[in-house]
């Protein structure tokens, strides 16, 4: 059923986040010999916020290890974090993670059961694009778990907790040829009995429910809210100027999350400002997660801008949720 203009105008001058005045809160001038600092995973550990903070070194690598490197920033208030010059995560020496681990970024962190796990994408090489999964209880002390995804699937995401006797993850594989990296990036889910063995594959939301997320879609983990799990997704679009990159919510059933309950239609952040449009890769707004704070209905959400700085966005938690389920669940989509 197509959307009269009352529709359209009521969905895209809907929900959006709000950017701190103080952004970006970092930019590669806070790490010597940074071309870019972005695109971070983000928890909370006891009363501080820590971000795995993505770094492409402008030498092409750092401290004689090639590749990106992730490191943990600490901060007692969310604004100003500092970054460890030891890097978390980076190119390992021992197989079979030397082959196909290239460089950590774009993690995804979800707690769970007393520790913090954390998946990544291997790539950068002749294998392709994979999750890898790991943990640490302390961001001091990382253990490599497995390799969790074949090509191509870019950064596993998962749920919080078991469902159903299952963990669950979000999965946004795209075809590895012939494909254009932009196109083909739809959203599955799938289960586990443990983490590692992944399985019960479905489709879940394909691109093309909003302008703003026309030709590829990607998830962040889970937030567990009263009224489904809330998950920030990231969409692409194309215009004369090249791809676009902004961001927007679902919803998801709390008991069954293989149903979108909400979606939004607008986005709630898209590349508005001049740290957002200009940089290494420009027009973007990206993110690896969200914080969620209950009690002061609040959702706070550090993103890379334009793959080179981070800022902080936030908003009402309960206003979120609403806003996915305000707009409805999508059109079904895939084949007929």
């Amino acid at each position: 059923m197509s959307m009269t203009e009352d529709d359209q105008a009521r969905l895209l001058s809907g929900y959006q986040l709000q950017r701190d005045d103080r952004n970006p809160l970092l930019t590669p001038a806070d790490f010597p010999g940074a071309a870019a600092v972005f695109n971070c995973g983000q928890t909370m550990m006891g009363d501080e916020t820590i971000l795995l903070v993505a770094i492409i070194h402008r030498s092409g690598h750092y401290r004689g290890v090639p590749g990106a490197t992730s490191h943990v920033a600490r901060s007692a208030d969310g604004i100003h974090f500092q970054i460890n010059p030891e890097p978390f995560l980076q190119r390992p020496d021992f197989e079979p993670y030397r082959r196909i681990d290239q460089g950590p970024i774009d993690t995804r962190v979800t707690y769970m059961e007393d520790w913090y796990y954390i998946v990544h994408p291997g790539g950068g090489c002749p294998w392709g694009t994979l999750g890898i999964l790991g943990r640490t209880k302390d961001f001091e002390r990382y253990e490599y778990l497995d390799v969790i995804s074949l090509p191509d699937n870019r950064v596993p995401c998962l749920f919080p907790g078991k469902i159903g006797g299952y963990y669950m993850r979000l999965d946004r594989p795209y075809r590895v040829a012939p494909n254009e990296h932009h196109t083909d990036g739809n959203m599955w889910i799938a289960r586990s009995p443990d983490l590692v063995h992944w399985g019960h594959f479905r489709p879940l939301l394909t691109p093309g429910f909003a302008p703003w997320a026309q030709t590829k879609i990607g998830p962040t983990s889970p937030i567990r809210t009263e009224k489904g799990w809330l998950t920030i997704i990231h969409g692409v679009a194309l215009s004369c100027a090249g791809y676009r990159y902004s961001l927007g919510a679902m919803l998801l059933d709390l008991e069954d999350p293989e149903r979108i309950i909400g979606l939004t239609r607008g986005s709630i952040l898209s590349p508005d400002t001049e740290y957002e449009r200009q940089g290494v890769v420009p027009n973007v707004v990206f993110t690896c997660g969200a914080i969620a704070e209950p009690d002061a209905d609040r959702i706070r959400m550090y993103y890379g801008a334009a793959d080179t700085c981070i800022g902080l966005a936030t908003g009402s938690l309960s206003g979120l949720v609403e806003a996915c389920l305000r707009d409805g669940p999508p059109d079904e989509g895939g084949c007929n």
